[in-house]
């Protein structure tokens, strides 16, 4: 996953959350299907995606999608 584009189809594909691309800077609030499972999962797929750990505390101060994906790829 190097892109946010490749990012975007990763949450689509793997939460089945319909999500558009400009919602990745959205606040996480205001996501229509947006939960704290959603996070969980997320992040248990991008471990295993990019192959080392994430800095949870951080991802769980994340208020878009935008800044998880930064997040992840910054590692």
């Amino acid at each position: 996953m190097d892109t946010i584009d490749e990012f975007v189809r990763l949450v689509r594909d793997e939460l089945g959350m319909p999500l558009l691309d400009h919602e990745v800077a959205c606040d996480l609030d205001q996501l229509p299907e947006w939960d704290s499972l959603y996070l969980l999962k997320l992040v248990t797929v991008l471990e295993q995606t990019t192959g080392r750990p994430l800095p949870v505390g951080r991802l769980l101060e994340a208020r878009t999608l935008q800044e998880i994906y930064r997040l992840a790829v910054r590692i």
